[in-house]
């Protein structure tokens, strides 16, 4: 039994390989090309894949303890992995059981497993994968979890696990017209004027991408720039970039903008996606924290923990621990006196994370008021449309979180806050 040498389901075992071998993020993978070889329709796919994989890991764990006397290596059982879970969401059982067995009848490490990995697959086809819906929701990983309940208590942090294992809708940011773009996409115009579609295979294949009248970017990834209310016209610098979404929206506004990040291949993608749009601004390599000038506005979405992200990035709680949380906390801190000092008199700032974690957000903008006399949260700017009163924060800021929109796919964790001097 032949399989191909690159495949969707091929990329997607590797991915996973990766994630839960050797602690890599998928993002990372993807940015270093470990896709390049496919086909843009098979590599939505193997991230798709991988994606669901990770998203229903507990389930087929407790479905594969009951078929297997001791778990095989991490290559064989994460294709045993990547079969449960295709084929307890309705995956073709001959093309599933026949291409996985092919997979591992051809590594010579692990060939004689091929009779194993067919027996399992094909039991999960013929019934042992029925308990799937019944088991309870994966849970994240205690190291996350534990700060998570002490946070926001556990009926949110378990209807933010309910968020996560949905996954997410794809949203974008427009341009133009986004009720009549909603209608071209068949998507839904969110109360905030993002465009939330459903069912989207390769995304670069819609209509409007090719010719750069809209962005992918998450509903609460847009309201950072929303909030801000750039003029036209106006010195805005985004520092830590990159990918650039916000850069797009403020350019899109009409701002003169500075787009800075210290990763020059990640650099690499802002200036792609501002030729893709036609959209005008000066990208800068820099380290944030040597950045000089003075500015109209900031917007500061600084490095974070990403716990936010879960429902679209769920590798994140096997590639991490936590460990790092003592860094970026300290990170963010001194960004954000940095960036205070490149406001002009009365200018605003924006301060951003996607994170779920008050540490980075609400503790992080108290800390700042307390270290800076004269500056001040804007609760003002957070009256806008689609934003709820019970979101905004005790200081003075917005939490968002993944169960937030539950009948509407949920949006990522965010805290933003409006600081004025």
């Amino acid at each position: 039994m032949s399989t191909p040498s690159h495949s969707a389901r091929r990329s997607a075992v590797y991915l996973l390989d990766q994630v839960l071998g050797e602690g890599r993020l998928m993002s990372d993978l993807i940015a270093a090309g470990k896709l390049d070889r496919l086909p843009p329709p098979d590599r939505a796919r193997a991230q798709r894949l991988a994606n669901d994989t990770l998203r229903g890991l507990d389930r087929a764990d407790r479905l594969l303890s009951r078929q297997l006397r001791k778990p095989p290596a991490l290559h064989v059982r994460n294709i045993l992995r990547l079969g449960t879970v295709e084929l307890c969401m309705g995956g073709d059982a001959h093309g599933v059981v026949n291409e996985l067995v092919g997979l591992v009848g051809n590594d010579r490490r692990h060939a004689k497993l091929k009779g194993l990995v067919n027996a399992v697959l094909r039991k999960m086809a013929d019934g042992a994968g029925k308990p799937w819906h019944d088991l309870r929701l994966p849970r994240l990983p205690a190291w996350l979890r534990e700060p998570l309940v002490a946070a926001w208590g556990a009926n949110p942090v378990n209807a933010m696990e309910k968020a996560h294992f949905a996954g997410a809708p794809l949203d974008i940011t427009v341009k133009g017209d986004a009720a009549g773009w909603a209608d071209r996409l068949g998507g839904t115009l969110l109360p905030t004027g993002s465009i939330r579609v459903r069912d989207v295979g390769q995304v670069s294949a819609l209509a409007g991408f090719a010719t750069g009248d809209w962005w992918v970017q998450d509903a609460a990834a847009a309201l950072p720039v929303r909030i801000l209310a750039p003029k036209s016209g106006e010195k805005i610098v985004d520092l830590c970039a990159a990918p650039g979404g916000k850069t797009l929206q403020l350019a899109a506004a009409g701002a003169v903008v500075t787009a800075v990040d210290i990763s020059e291949r990640r650099m690499r993608r802002v200036d792609e996606n501002l030729r893709r749009t036609g959209l005008d601004a000066a990208c800068v390599i820099d380290d944030v924290l040597q950045h000089e000038g003075s500015y109209d506005a900031i917007l500061l979405d600084a490095p974070c923990s990403a716990t936010g992200t879960i429902r679209r990035h769920p590798d994140l709680p096997h590639a991490k621990d936590g460990s790092d949380f003592a860094d970026l906390i300290d990170l963010q801190a001194r960004m954000i006196d940095h960036a205070v000092s490149l406001l002009k008199p009365g200018a605003r700032l924006i301060y951003c994370t996607c994170s779920l974690l008050p540490d980075e957000g609400e503790c992080q903008v108290e800390d700042a008021l307390a270290r800076h006399a004269g500056l001040r949260t804007d609760p003002a700017a957070l009256d806008l449309p689609g934003i709820e009163p019970r979101w905004i924060t005790e200081e003075g800021g917005l939490r968002l979180r993944p169960d937030y929109w539950a009948d509407q796919g949920g949006m990522d964790g965010f805290y933003i806050a409006c600081l004025r001097r």
